[in-house]
């Protein structure tokens, strides 16, 4: 293997941060700038003449686009000035390091560390389209995670976020997710982070713990409605998208038990861009997922764009922020329950105290099982398509060991985040979602006067209901 292709996920992030450097500060114009980029790096890193599409490639990668070869950009600054959404595919294969690899090294054509079926070498689309995916890909994308060469990428989705903040009659909201926590150092609180999402011009910073509060409670009435005898069980589909398709994909006979709910980011984007018409969201993610998920044709529009932890980090660095010297601007606006989303657990239980404070007398209580990592969650799948349900009644999967906290673009150990997370949750002064008056405030907005008329209320429920 060739030095310039090894850790080459740091050097993709460093032609990222370039990317946002120059084209924040008015420095990325014409195609003439796109090529002197394209020279820095060619002579940074020691690549050959011969490799300049590969490094185009990667260049407009990083700025949302597809890779196509060429030797020579064309219309690249135009597609992002006129940029509203991101296509699949999210992760695309990049011709030129593959015939460097060791094969033993490669596990594109095998499983990749979620045990999910990744890209297939034999045969695959030299162009890097769709179609060379496994059929049952569940979309985890940590394939780009685990390919440290260059030749799995996927898209970046900032340089048309910038263009969004500059049209100053557009409010942009930066909706993050609870994984969050201390992804940006210790020292780094969430109202540090809210100062530096309004520095760069963002209307607000808004906790998507905030719509998961909301979402309990729909599943919590799901919970009560689907189970009600000791054979019954739910699968909650709520925050992970890669547990959802792996569901859909391979266990159709099961798929029936399936909450109907939409992820806690879908929600966020579509009541923000109900109450604020005109708005654009733009989400802030540990995973490659959320971003396939944003484009899926039932849930498009809800979220305009994904932007990761790791790339969210390289922002910083580009324009310069200094996350610890900012003065912090605070807000409470989710509750533990919503805030603890981001672990193992989280989910199950913040629907628990729902369930028990709607009906303290239930007979059949909520009982729940937690797996977490792919390997795991068809584990469990497996075992209910045998009838092995157990004692469970209430099943929560999440594609990525330790949940959100473990995703494949997050910046701490997964035992870290989890600690930081479950100390911002203990630290919000509002337990329940039921004690939520942001919560409050936002169901009255939809003629919602009362928890209870939460499943009655018909727009409410197309927003928070996949079709």
């Amino acid at each position: 293997m060739e030095d310039k292709y090894i850790n080459f996920n740091e050097k993709r992030m460093h032609i990222f941060s370039e990317l946002v450097k120059r084209y924040w500060n008015g420095r990325l114009n014409y195609i003439s700038d796109l090529d002197e980029l394209t020279n820095e790096i060619k002579t940074k890193y020691g690549f050959h003449e011969t490799e300049i599409p590969f490094i185009k490639d990667h260049i407009r990668v990083a700025m949302g686009l597809d890779p196509n070869g060429n030797q020579r950009f064309e219309d690249e600054m135009d597609m992002i000035r006129k940029s509203r959404e991101i296509h699949k595919p999210i992760v695309s294969r990049i011709k030129g390091p593959c015939e460097y690899c060791d094969s033993h090294q490669c596990r594109c054509d095998t499983l990749g560390k979620y045990e999910s079926p990744l890209y297939h070498r034999q045969g695959a689309d030299e162009d890097g389209s769709d179609e060379s995916r496994s059929p049952d890909c569940v979309e985890c994308d940590f394939c780009a995670d685990h390919c440290d060469f260059g030749a799995l990428a996927e898209k970046v989705e900032f340089l048309p976020v910038i263009e969004l903040l500059r049209q100053k009659d557009t409010p942009v909201y930066a909706v993050v997710a609870p994984a969050i926590v201390g992804q940006f150092g210790e020292q780094v609180t969430m109202g540090k982070l809210r100062a530096a999402f309004l520095e760069m011009g963002f209307a607000d910073m808004i906790e998507v713990a905030l719509f998961a509060d909301i979402l309990t409670i729909k599943e919590a009435f799901e919970f009560n409605r689907l189970v009600k005898r000791e054979e019954d069980f739910f699968l909650t589909s709520c925050c992970c998208p890669v547990w959802f398709n792996l569901i859909r994909k391979n266990y159709p006979d099961i798929y029936e038990h399936l909450s109907p709910s939409v992820s806690p980011m879908i929600a966020s984007g579509r009541i923000l861009k109900k109450l604020y018409p005109g708005a654009r969201v733009v989400f802030f993610a540990p995973c490659i997922a959320k971003k396939s998920e944003a484009v899926e044709e039932e849930l498009k529009e809800a979220v305009d764009f994904v932007v990761n932890f790791k790339e969210l980090q390289e922002i910083f660095h580009a324009l310069e922020i200094k996350l610890e010297e900012l003065q912090p601007v605070d807000k409470d606006q989710a509750s533990l329950g919503g805030r603890v989303y981001a672990r193992t657990g989280g989910v199950s239980f913040s629907v628990k105290m729902v369930v028990n404070r709607l009906d303290p007398t239930r007979v059949i209580k909520l009982k729940s099982q937690k797996v977490n990592g792919v390997r795991e969650c068809r584990e469990q799948l497996e075992t209910l398509r045998k009838g092995g349900k157990g004692t469970a009644n209430f099943i929560e999967g999440m594609g990525c060991a330790g949940g959100c906290v473990g995703g494949p673009r997050t910046n701490l150990e997964p035992w870290k985040a989890t600690e930081l997370v479950n100390e911002f949750g203990e630290d919000s002064s509002i337990l329940t979602p039921f004690d939520n008056l942001n919560v409050i405030k936002i169901l009255k907005q939809f003629g919602v006067q009362s928890i209870e008329e939460v499943t009655e209320n018909v727009e409410l429920n197309r927003i928070l209901t996949r079709e």
